[in-house]
């Protein structure tokens, strides 16, 4: 039977009941393959709306269901696939492509689409919907039908292809699958729309064609659909993810970045989640959280700023909460309540804490004199301030004067209080130490953790007294004057406190050997001791009597009388080999006791360790101690638990990075331990990866600085060494290192200000001495400054360990080891021969460190040159407004002698001396005093040799102000020199120290040019 010509379907499919004249030309077998199709195609669009659900993910690249003109796709040979036009159920016209050519044996169709555009996607899927006729249900055909087709693709970076190109075979094509259907229609029953999907990759080039090809099939290809997948963009974890294609494979995960969205922060890093082959999100890493004032919303997809009266003071996923008592905030995304007027927080208080006021005075301010002591008692204030940590202040005043013209002034030192002055928390204090017959007046501090913020003084309760008379206080040393066979000659000094007027003195004295006592009473504080004994031992006491009575015994002091034989002298002169010897004997005994116990203390483990220690100590002078270096241990871990407290890492909150050390980050934290107040502290990190001998070495310094005990050495509060990082923990320094504290407040202080930190640093430098320790690296950059201006000792032993590093010229290479240079003693660098002389040396670069407000030592010269400068006696020169007593004490630190160098306890006394006289503070030393040489004069710099005013300001370290001078037309020299102090004020240079260097520079510019124009200095 031959099939007829129309199979081609040209025609519309349209219902039979709704069109009852429309004839067609069809054969059984065109009109089963019609009913198949129209019954498919329905079925088809009743499934768009679960189709749409999908459209999240899913992007079209091509879908012939909505195309209504001709497809024209190519095909080949033409009597192959057919396109054929019809009707939806809703009348909508529609584009299919039919093939039934089962009669004829070896059929090979081929049908191309349209170039489709990749649009960079690497993975693309097609989704075919089809029907098929059933082969068995068509008679009298031969064994050649087929019920699938073979889906090809071809890659093409354009629209390239034509009738004959590619070549219509498997190869250029890339076959994608064969495509069976899973039901096929039969002539009595009506088709059903088979779906397929089938996906292929990597595709690289710009777009791509789809073939279908059929080898005797009978079937209809509904509708093609081309499409790829991608993962939406989406917020998740309060992070941003941007829309992204799936990957090349079905199993391929696409990293996607993320950001966080508006007002949140990120927790941890990095943001990132995984785009699946089904366009699924997947296994998130990273997180952010809402910002400090922000709170989540609108399921987690949101942070809302706090509204006004809220506050959220940590970042995170809780809500805002309301402003605690007595606090308020006035505009959204507040990360802490403000207080109000009169009411504070104290440093320690976190934000979620009430805020609170000063306590009202104590109450009930009752004395209790005795003679010139007396009892304070108080009771609690009525108001509390709403806090608990209530302390009380004792401030003693003494007064002089009759009504009208009372003064009163600050009690002296020497006035003792028992427990404490400052800091009560019982209500009670005594008080000693008074003068008697006189008046006081003594003030009772209420004060707690936020009496420091108020800007009034703290609130108090007064209570007037006068002493009564006392006796008088007790005698200093006796002295001998003269001494005979039968007597002795004696005499004190008054006492310190008389409390009235002496009236005479009483002497008891006895034979030391008998006990027997006899007394002797004088006017005068002088007497004579007649009939003693010869060659005899007598313990001496006096007392002073005022009419209060007598006062109390001086110490026992011990006097020998003479042999008959010869006088006092003459006696001494014979003894006097004897006590030579017996000091020297003494004195060799002491120093083997020494390097014994030393020598033993190198060879112990910890338990004889401490032995041999308190040994030690019992040998040297009482109450002295003697440093004791860890790495004498054998294990160095047993000196870090003899010296240094651990401490449980749960009691350490790190706050944040501010700086880095030797063996890692220095940080900023709080420590609070158990039943203690919370305190600030510096914490040293040991970095990660760290080595056994790096450990050890971190350590050291702790195992050192918890040896000292005084208030301008850092303090160690003790190391964690049970958990990582390993720390060491110390009382933390709000301004940092000295020499960059100095140079941010260049010129601010005053000289007695400069010397008190010199008086500091030399303080902790005698205690360090007296300990038999060496420092080896003092300098400004090692001495740490607290808000109180106190400068402490710090940086102990590293210097030992130090790594090299170019970058850093600070420290140089010499005989294997590195030392700072221009803060070294000549036989330091030289020999490597450090001791406490080495340390004075050092200590004047520190004094003129400081006075120079952290210049740099020795300029810009190089190491080398400084080296050869001291070594021809070149001294550095005094600083601007440098008192010459103080340029002269850093000389003698610089004597080239170490003998002939201060010992730090001199350097002491001399400022204290300097600072009890203030006016001998005034004289400035000249820029060429003591051994200085033009070499290193570096104070009066030539204008001539700068090209630029600004060249100018930089060598003299006022460059900040390069702009100001431009601005206000002082461009060239010859105007700079007519400046006043007037015209830097009008420029904006207003701090008196910046001033004072520049007037003086101008000076020196005006003798340079030879004028005499006065300067306002």
């Amino acid at each position: 039977m031959k099939w007829p010509k129309y199979w081609s379907f040209s025609f519309s499919i349209i219902p039979f009941k709704e069109h009852p004249g429309l004839i067609f030309r069809m054969d059984w077998l065109d009109l089963l393959v019609v009913q198949g199709t129209l019954k498919s195609l329905l079925q088809h669009h009743s499934s768009r709306a679960s189709i749409l659900r999908h459209s999240a993910f899913l992007e079209t690249l091509m879908d012939t269901k909505w195309v209504t003109s001709e497809l024209a796709w190519t095909s080949h040979p033409e009597s192959g696939w057919e396109e054929v036009s019809g009707y939806d159920e809703a009348m909508n016209p529609i584009r299919t492509y039919q093939v039934c050519n089962v009669r004829e044996s070896s059929q090979n169709n081929w049908l191309r689409t349209g170039f489709i555009w990749r649009r960079d996607v690497q993975r693309v899927y097609v989704e075919l919907k089809f029907t098929v006729r059933d082969c068995n249900s068509i008679p009298n055909i031969p064994g050649s039908c087929k019920e699938t087709f073979n889906l090809f693709y071809y890659e093409a970076d354009s629209d390239v292809a034509s009738a004959s190109s590619p070549f219509w075979m498997e190869n250029p094509y890339v076959k994608v699958d064969t495509i069976a259907p899973d039901e096929s229609f039969s002539r009595l029953d009506a088709g059903r729309v088979n779906t397929k999907v089938r996906s292929f990759g990597p595709l690289s080039k710009a777009g791509f064609y789809l073939a279908f090809q059929d080898q005797g099939a009978c079937m209809s290809l509904i509708s093609v659909r081309a499409f790829y997948k991608k993962c939406a963009s989406t917020t998740a974890g309060f992070a941003l993810f941007p829309e992204t294609l799936t990957g090349a494979e079905p199993t391929s995960l696409v990293i996607a970045p993320g950001t966080c969205i508006a007002n949140a922060v990120e927790v941890s890093v990095p943001l990132k989640l995984y785009c699946n082959g089904d366009g699924e999100w997947m296994v998130p890493v990273g997180a952010c959280t809402c910002a400090t004032g922000h709170e989540p919303a609108a399921k987690e997809s949101q942070c809302r700023p706090c509204p006004p009266g809220s506050y959220k003071a940590k970042q995170g996923e809780g809500p805002c909460l309301p402003c605690p008592p007595n606090s308020r905030t006035t505009s959204p995304a507040a990360g802490i309540c403000t207080c109000h007027n009169n009411f504070y927080r104290a440093d320690s208080d976190s934000a979620d804490s009430a805020c609170t006021t000063v306590p009202s005075p104590p109450r009930g301010v009752i004395s209790n004199v005795n003679e010139t002591s007396l009892i304070l008692e108080w009771s609690e204030p009525r108001d509390l301030g709403g806090r608990d940590d209530l302390l009380y202040n004792v401030i003693c005043k003494k007064c002089h004067g009759g009504p009208g013209t009372m003064t009163c002034s600050r009690c002296d030192d020497n006035v003792e209080f028992v427990p404490r002055q400052l800091g009560l928390t019982e209500r009670r204090v005594h008080v000693s130490h008074l003068l008697a017959h006189t008046r006081y007046t003594f003030e009772v501090q209420a004060v707690n953790g936020v009496s420091g913020k108020s800007p009034l003084p703290p609130r108090y309760a007064a209570v007037n007294i006068t002493t009564n008379q006392a006796a008088p206080s007790e005698v200093p040393t006796l002295r001998l004057h003269s001494s005979s066979g039968s007597s002795l000659t004696l005499s004190w000094a008054p006492p310190e406190r008389p409390n009235g007027v002496i009236l005479d003195y009483e002497m008891k004295y006895f034979e030391k050997s008998e006990g027997i006592a006899s007394t002797v009473t004088s006017q005068k504080n002088s007497v004579q001791l007649d009939g003693l004994r010869p060659d005899a031992r007598y313990v001496v006491q006096v007392r002073a009597r005022t009419v209060a009575g007598y006062g109390q015994y001086s110490h026992p002091a011990e006097f020998e009388t003479t042999s008959e034989r010869g006088s006092g002298a003459q006696q001494l002169q014979e003894q006097l080999p004897l006590i030579v010897g017996s000091a020297t004997a003494g004195l060799v005994f002491v120093v083997a006791v020494v390097v014994i116990a030393v020598v033993c203390l190198r060879k112990q483990r910890h338990s004889s360790d401490s032995e041999y220690t308190e040994k030690l100590q019992q040998y040297i002078a009482p109450g002295m101690k003697v440093y004791i270096d860890p790495f004498t241990y054998e294990d160095p871990n047993e000196a870090v638990r003899e010296f240094a407290k651990e401490i449980d890492v749960s009691c350490v909150k790190i706050e944040e990075v501010i700086g880095a050390g030797e063996f890692g980050e220095v940080c900023r934290g709080r420590l609070k331990q158990p039943g203690r107040r919370e305190v600030f502290v510096a914490i040293k990190t040991l970095k990660v990866g760290y080595t056994e001998r790096q450990r050890r070495d971190f350590l050291s310094e702790a195992s050192i600085m918890g040896q000292f005990d005084h208030p301008n050495i850092i303090r160690l509060e003790g190391v964690v060494t049970k958990s990582r990082p390993v720390m060491i923990l110390t009382e933390f320094m709000e301004n940092c290192a000295l020499d960059s504290f100095l140079r941010l407040n260049d010129g601010q202080f005053t000289v007695i200000q400069l010397v008190g930190m010199l008086r500091g640093i030399a303080a902790g430098m005698k205690y360090l001495s007296e300990m038999n320790y060496v420092h080896r690296d003092l300098a400004a950059r090692n001495i740490l400054v607290n808000s109180n201006l106190v400068c402490k000792v710090s940086d102990f032993g590293l210097s030992r360990f130090l790594e090299d590093d170019p970058s850093d010229p600070t420290y140089t290479s010499s005989l294997g080891g590195k030392i700072p240079i221009r803060w070294t003693a000549p036989e330091a660098i030289a020999y490597r021969k450090f001791t406490s002389a080495s340390d004075v040396w050092s200590y004047g670069i520190v004094m003129w460190e400081v006075m120079s407000y952290g210049e740099r030592p020795y300029w810009d010269m190089s190491n080398q040159d400084v080296i050869n400068a001291v070594e021809q006696d070149y001294r550095l020169p005094p600083p601007m407004d440098c008192p010459t007593a103080l340029h002269q004490l850093m000389l003698d630190c610089w004597v080239r002698d170490r003998n002939l160098r201060p010992k730090f306890s001199q350097i002491v006394n001399t400022l204290d001396k300097l600072i009890r006289n203030a006016a001998s503070l005034k004289v400035i030393a000249s820029a060429q005093s003591g051994m200085s040489q033009p070499l290193l004069d570096r104070t009066v710099p030539d204008y001539t040799t700068f090209t630029t005013v600004g060249d100018w300001l930089d060598a003299i370290k006022m460059g900040r102000y390069k702009e100001s001078f431009v601005s206000a037309g002082f461009a060239s020299f010859d105007l700079v020199a007519q400046m006043t102090a007037e015209d830097l004020l009008r420029i904006g240079v207003t701090l008196a120290g910046h001033q004072k260097k520049i007037l003086s520079s101008i000076q020196d510019m005006r003798l340079q040019m030879n004028q005499t124009l006065p300067v306002q200095v």
